[in-house]
């Protein structure tokens, strides 16, 4: 090309700036578990899962670690571990349970870390959060302290390193928080742009001076500083990092992430296309300053990790296609904030906005008063919120002070103590436990100190659970969250009675009066205090309760001679069975150990099922060390055996009430999942007789349905009902017999067509995944060499072919990562071809391109 004419030398080339992109998700959902048995109990709401955390970890959790990418033919091209190349935080207490429930999910998680340091010049991507997502500014200091402290030893013991970020519950910030943050080695955290309240230049544009238009003589009396620029949410540049200057010369780093960009993803659907959620991140870097025409810019989002496949179904894989999409283009590199930091220390310093969060426009309202936050039931307040924050912070203050004088005779240090007992949570075994003890116990401890100081950290541990901030989320007192939080304070106080005396034991009534001034929308729930006593009065249990239920369900399952019943260990010392007719008695003795507190105590128990429903047990202690109590146990023994053998069910009803002083334990005092079970079990005959009634009924009419349907009638209600139940119900049935049969599955789903039958697609879609991993198992157990590989190939290609007939989607995200798994297995030399080519085709069937299949690095797959 010609020069111009007017030009008399070449203009030099404009350097363009570096830019990168950066996606976080904060990953998180509310402690679920049980205060008294620390586990997730069912929770029908989340069916056909178990409850909300299998579901969530189904949809979100684990597909983010193996997703796909697909072609237009919808086939899968690419598997990647999106945590490996995104910015991350997990809420502890889901990474607690994702370690004992989904123990792949949680690799693929922490593998992730690994995998990200090698892409990120040794940052890994993980990033830590505040223990138990409480509000940070309305935590007292020793409760913010032991939120930074217990959050990073738990990052520490996960990911093997030192947390270089920590993420804040709903980013809840003030200035005496990020110095708390500092001081524990914290160097940054992420806030929304809403949370930043001025910013100025660490130092002058290169060429210019920090104050161009003062005189010589007022400039030299100046400040260096530049000024202060009030920052209305809109004009913050999100693009780079900045420096917030602290206490005694402590500084923390902070991203305010791009709030339009965020929105879009959580809200405005911008997750329906990969492509269109990269050319956004590309979108979100800003015109150069003239000052600064090389500075390097980061474009980057916070969201709920929720967003990536629970909030919106196949996010995971929209993540996955922009992430790839921007990093095999030029316009920008990926990064995570601990590389980007580094290479690109801030050169704007800010303020924060005092009290603020992510999710309140009024600041930290939200979780202290009725500010119009809420989930928008019309009608309803939120003024419960307030006076239940004031009732949990008098438990916690009133707690405080019995906790530290009985402390005295047991720890160096409560608080001190406090701290570290974070390591036991963590690691539960007895030499962790002696460990801890080894450490902060103030000399050798009994037995019984030993009980009392674990009760003590677990008071402690659950003063810090009762604050999770979702019990204020929502609108309502008694929500599900909310009834969480207070049963957390229901186990402080089970915990201060025992541990305090009088003092604990009077602590619950002045919290009731106090709880009562939280009154709740739905008229007949009246207040918080009902609240409790309604929902977490029968929560609280003892040993005698996990006696009882491990005594009832004994009658339905063989339990081992030792055995573990959720936190608890059981060892049976003695157990007889009697039967007469369709009742039974069962007789025993167990000593139950809680691995929490060590607490212990041997007893004994009766049980009488009558059939059905109908059942009663007693409990109570036992000493096996006292003979007198040996032989009135042996005797009544005798006495139930001589009675069933005489089928004198009266006698026996006499003498378990005679020997136990009453029967105060029925089916209604099993725990929740095992209730489930036991109803199941008991009502399978049922439910297998009015099946086949109904299935009678619709076959003996079904062409009558089927001429209705023709003619354009609507069937009766009664027959439409017994059509619906037995198609769906023998659909399901087909679907999960150990014999696929494809034509069976057609004709019913044909018949369902024909006749307008509707279908219950979600039970129906969870049962044909679920079946398909089981046929993948079965393939994944006969693949090292069984004789009989061929035939679970063969009825795996069945199933699979099956899925695509199904009028409904079936998700087989696990049975392809079960097939991807089998063919990275070293130890194929004995395949023959027929069967190379069998499980090709598998993997064909089930929508994976195995000819252009790229498994990235850090999938670590089902």
């Amino acid at each position: 090309m010609a020069k111009s004419k007017t030009s008399t030398k070449s203009k030099p080339a404009a350097v363009e700036a570096p830019r990168f992109v950066c996606i976080h998700g904060h990953f998180y959902q509310p402690p679920r578990e049980n205060p008294w048995l620390e586990t997730v109990e069912v929770q029908d709401s989340a069916a056909p899962y178990h409850d909300w955390n299998d579901r969530i970890t189904a949809e979100c959790y684990a597909p983010n670690g193996a997703s796909r990418i697909t072609n237009k033919q919808n086939e899968i091209i690419r598997i990647m571990n999106n945590y490996a190349r995104m910015s991350f935080n997990f809420g502890p207490t889901l990474l607690s349970w994702l370690q004992q429930k989904a123990p792949r999910a949680y690799r693929m998680i922490v593998d992730a870390d690994k995998v990200s340091a090698q892409h990120y010049s040794g940052h890994g991507s993980a990033v830590a959060q505040v223990y138990n997502h409480i509000i940070m500014p309305l935590a007292s200091r020793r409760d913010a302290l032991t939120q930074i402290r217990w959050g990073i030893a738990d990052f520490e013991s996960r990911f093997g390193r030192k947390p270089e970020g920590m993420w804040l519950a709903e980013t809840a910030v003030n200035r005496n928080v990020l110095d708390l943050m500092a001081q524990e080695g914290i160097k940054f955290t992420i806030l929304a742009p809403v949370q930043c309240a001025r910013v100025r230049r660490l130092e002058p544009p290169a060429g210019t001076t920090s104050k161009p238009n003062l005189d010589p003589v007022a400039a030299a009396a100046a400040p260096a500083e530049e000024p202060w620029t009030q920052t209305p949410s809109a004009n913050v540049n999100p693009t780079h990092p900045y420096l917030v200057k602290l206490d005694e010369g402590r500084s923390i780093a902070v991203f305010f992430y791009d709030g339009p960009g965020s929105r879009a993803i959580a809200f405005e659907g911008l997750l329906n296309s990969g492509e269109n959620f990269g050319s956004r991140l590309l979108g979100g870097f800003h015109p150069a300053s003239p000052g600064d025409p090389e500075i390097a810019q980061l474009s980057h989002v916070a969201t709920d990790g929720e967003s990536y496949g629970h909030h919106h179904k196949h996010g995971e894989m929209a993540l996955s296609y922009a992430m790839h999409w921007i990093e095999e283009g030029a316009q920008a590199k990926l990064t995570n904030y601990g590389e980007f930091l580094e290479k690109f220390p801030p050169k704007w310093e800010a303020e924060v906005a005092e009290d603020t969060s992510w999710s309140c426009a009024h600041g930290v309202e939200r979780w202290r008063s009725n500010c119009g936050c809420n989930g928008g039931k019309a009608g309803w307040n939120q003024e419960w919120r307030a006076p239940l924050r004031e009732s949990l912070d008098y438990l916690r203050d009133a707690t405080a002070p019995l906790a530290e004088k009985l402390s005295q005779s047991l720890f160096k240090d409560l608080w001190v103590a406090r701290e570290a007992y974070i390591h036991v949570v963590l690691d539960r075994s007895p030499a962790s436990i002696i460990r801890f003890f080894a450490d902060h116990a103030i000399r050798h401890l009994t037995e019984d100190e030993r009980v009392s100081a674990l009760e003590l950290m677990e008071l402690e541990r659950h003063t810090q659970l009762m604050y999770t901030s979702c019990g204020w989320f929502f609108d309502e007192i008694s929500g599900i969250e909310t009834v969480q939080i207070i049963a957390y304070a229901g186990r402080v106080l089970q915990l201060a009675a025992k541990l305090f005396g009088p003092p604990g034991v009077a602590l619950e009534a002045e919290f009731l009066t106090r709880l009562a001034r939280a009154k709740s929308n739905v008229p007949e729930m009246g207040d918080g205090a009902e609240v409790y006593r309604r929902y977490v009065k029968s929560m609280k249990i003892g040993l005698e309760q996990v006696g009882a239920h491990y005594a009832i369900s004994s009658i339905f399952r063989a339990y081992p001679e030792h055995g573990e019943l959720f936190c608890f260990d059981v060892h049976r010392e003695s157990q007889e069975v009697f039967n007469s007719g369709r009742g039974r008695v069962a007789l025993g003795r167990a000593l139950l150990y809680s691995r929490i507190t060590e607490e212990s105590e041997e007893l004994c128990f009766a049980v009488l099922h009558l059939g059905d429903q109908n059942l009663s047990a007693a409990v109570k202690a036992y000493n096996s060390n006292n003979p007198a109590e040996v032989e009135a146990f042996a005797t009544f023994s005798t006495d139930i055996s001589t009675a069933i053998r005489r089928a004198n069910l009266p006698e026996v009803i006499r003498l378990i009430d005679r020997f136990f002083g009453e029967t105060a334990y029925s089916l209604t005092s099993l725990f929740a999942d095992e209730q489930h079970r036991i109803l199941s079990t008991i009502l399978n005959q049922t439910v297998s007789e009015m099946e086949h009634s109904l299935r009678k009924i619709y076959e003996d009419h079904a062409s009558l349905m089927h001429f209705l349907t023709e003619s354009g009638m609507t069937a009766p209600p009664a027959l439409a009902t017994a059509a619906r139940f037995a198609i769906n119900a023998s659909l399901r049935q087909a679907i999960e017999s150990e014999t696929f049969d494809n034509a069976e599955i057609e004709a019913l789903i044909s018949r369902a067509e024909a006749d307008q039958i509707p279908l219950d697609t979600q039970l129906l879609s969870y049962t044909t995944g679920q079946r398909m991993k089981r046929a993948m198992i079965r393939l994944e157990a006969a693949a090292s060499g069984d004789p009989q590989a061929a035939d679970a190939l063969a009825a795996a290609i069945v199933v699979a072919e099956a899925t695509h007939k199904m009028p409904f989607e079936v998700n087989i995200w696990q049975a392809q990562n079960i097939w991807n798994d089998l063919l990275r297995r070293s130890d194929t030399n004995y395949w023959t071809d027929e069967w190379k080519e069998g499980f090709k085709k598998l993997g064909e069937t089930m929508n994976i391109k195995v000819d252009q299949l790229v498994i990235e690095e850090g999938v670590s797959t089902f």
